[in-house]
């Protein structure tokens, strides 16, 4: 018989057992409660209804009319509590001799009559309960004896199953458990030896054929496995990027000689110990093994390597085989690599100290140019023909378009070098709006641009640098006068949601191509066939200095449908 069956046989019949125990009990608590319930109702309001008649017509002498009235309402009662043979006529009587004793209230031997009618009712009721409490005994004996008999039949059930069950289904266990741990140590001889006509017959057939296919594939294959081995040991070890292998468990599979000088540990104190134990007592492994999420921005790691401060870049691999005869991948642990990028970073920052640097010097004479620009203007130095004011506009806007690109090539070179100080406190959604709708509130005018605020009331204050952030929203609105047609309308919005605050600017232009949105925000790059008058480092700018206040920026944009620009702060 199946292990299956056997279980759902027994489990079933013990819980059918205790059904039935169950219903049993209900039945006959049932009965006694209706038993109980008939001498309360019939026979016991009865006795109250009489000593209340009692005790009222003794003081019929003393308060006649209130006596009287309480006699009759317990009269009434009892006439309508008639439950015993023969209860009728007494209560019939007991009536007639009241009405006899309304007549002549003084007459002590129709008082007496009154007493006696009521003692005979009471008798009556008394023996009645004393019946019915005969009848409710009964009813418990029987409960009490048809409970015991159906709970022990159960318990007996019960205990035959907690002794035969567990043994019937741990004694394979326990001896297959042992069997594995010796496959386990390597000793593929060894063999499982209980032939049940169950689950677990099949489960040692399945595992004496797997112990066979072992035994067979150690000595076919274990010099050869072993050689392979040494080999990618070698391989890693030869490789200058440093490596580090973790199973699925976190355990350290293999690392190589780059990575234990990056950390500082020996091989023995490595290998088979779990990263996360490791990572206790040292801070480079803590970073190592930490997973990052996909949005999060990765930054190199810096590390002192070769005798001085070097940057790493982690990669964190994770490997997967498909098991023979399976259709799905499964994952068998991961691999973390670090590439030495130090060559690259020194370039980089040699390229934002010479960006830096050159911006700067240029600033002066392009200063200087639009000086001598002012003063080409003013009247007292000469009447200037219109050939040569065309020619002074457009030097005038070309200096200006310089001096915006050195601007933003000295920003960027201040982020990147981490130069730049942020002033965060508690700063105004609203001010901030209106400082920068103010800002380009002439450029929008020359192209008959409205520019709406659209802001929510009573929000709360913001944690942010307000410069900066009216920057941001300068840079938006300057994009969206520049793209948006003429006599259209530009939209600012400022909402609160959750515990953010977020600021949307709306245009009407042109959109952005779905293939251009994730690139808007990076360094230099410009949207094909748009205005290249800009460096193409507004964006990237903007995203740096929301980001440096833990606030995030994104764009939805539809071809033909516009754009909305937003940022959202986290408020006070």
């Amino acid at each position: 018989m199946k292990i299956k069956t056997k279980l759902n046989l027994g489990v079933g019949l013990l819980f059918l057992l205790i059904f039935i125990l169950t219903l049993v009990s209900a039945y006959y608590i049932f009965l006694i409660k209706n038993d109980t319930g008939n001498i309360l109702k019939a026979n016991y309001n009865t006795l109250e209804y009489s000593r209340n008649m009692l005790l009222s017509l003794d003081e019929i002498a003393f308060n006649e009319n209130k006596a009287i009235a309480v006699f009759e309402i317990n009269l009434k009662k009892q006439e309508a509590n008639i439950t015993e043979v023969n209860e009728d006529i007494l209560t019939k009587k007991l009536e007639s001799n009241f009405n006899l004793l309304k007549q002549n209230k003084s007459a002590e031997k129709i008082k007496a009559q009154i007493r006696q009618n009521i003692f005979e009712i009471m008798r009556l009721n008394m023996n009645a309960i004393k019946i019915k409490s005969d009848i409710a005994k009964h009813t418990a004996e029987t409960a009490n004896l048809w409970i015991a008999v159906v709970g022990t039949l159960c318990f007996l059930i019960a205990f035959n199953l907690l002794i035969n069950l567990p043994n019937n289904i741990a004694n394979p266990i326990k001896e297959l458990t042992a069997s594995i741990k010796e496959i386990a140590n390597k000793n593929y001889s060894e063999r499982v030896n209980f032939w049940h006509h169950n689950e677990f017959g099949d489960l040692a057939k399945s595992f004496n054929t797997m112990a066979e296919k072992l035994q067979e594939y150690h000595n076919s294959n274990l010099y050869k496995l072993s050689f392979e081995k040494k080999r990618l040991e070698t391989l890693i070890n030869n490789m200058h990027d440093p490596i580090i292998g973790l199973d699925n468990q976190g355990v350290i599979l293999f690392i190589n000689d780059q990575a234990l000088k990056i950390i500082g540990m020996k091989q023995e104190d490595v290998l088979g110990k779990l990263a996360a134990n490791l990572a206790l007592t040292n801070d480079l492994m803590k970073s190592l093994i930490i997973s990052e999420s996909d949005n999060s921005k990765a930054h190199p790691m810096k590390i002192f390597a070769d005798a001085k401060e070097s940057y790493f870049e982690k990669e964190m691999v994770n490997i997967t085989i498909k098991p023979t005869g399976e259709d799905e991948s499964i994952s068998i642990g991961n691999v973390i690599i670090l590439r030495n990028i130090t060559v690259f970073k020194e370039l980089d920052f040699a390229k934002t100290n010479f960006i830096a640097t050159v911006s700067h010097e240029l600033k002066t004479p392009i200063s200087s140019i639009k000086m001598s620009l002012q003063l080409l203007e003013n009247k007292t130095t000469g009447i200037l023909n219109e050939e040569q004011k065309h020619l002074i506009e457009s030097i005038k806007d070309d200096s200006q378009r310089l001096l915006k690109i050195t601007g933003e090539l000295l920003e960027l070179s201040q982020l990147e070098t981490g130069n730049i100080q942020l002033n965060i406190e508690k700063s105004n959604p609203y001010e901030i709006v209106h400082y920068a709708t103010e800002a380009v509130k002439v450029k929008a005018e020359q192209k008959q641009i409205e520019i709406s605020i659209d802001a929510e009331t009573d929000l709360p204050n913001v944690k942010a640098d307000a410069e900066k952030t009216s920057w941001v929203l300068i840079n938006f609105l300057t994009n969206a006068i520049t793209y948006s047609p003429e006599n259209s309308e530009i939209v600012v919005k400022l909402k609160q949601i959750d515990k953010q605050i977020i600021f949307q600017v709306i245009d009407s232009g042109k959109g952005i191509d779905s293939r251009y949105k994730t690139k808007v925000f990076d360094k230099y790059f410009q949207i094909p066939g748009s205005n290249k008058s800009g460096t193409g480092l507004g964006l990237a700018i903007s995203k740096e200095f929301i980001e440096a206040q833990n606030g995030t920026i994104n764009v939805e944009s539809e071809l033909g449908l516009g754009s909305t620009f937003s940022i959202s702060l986290n408020i006070v």
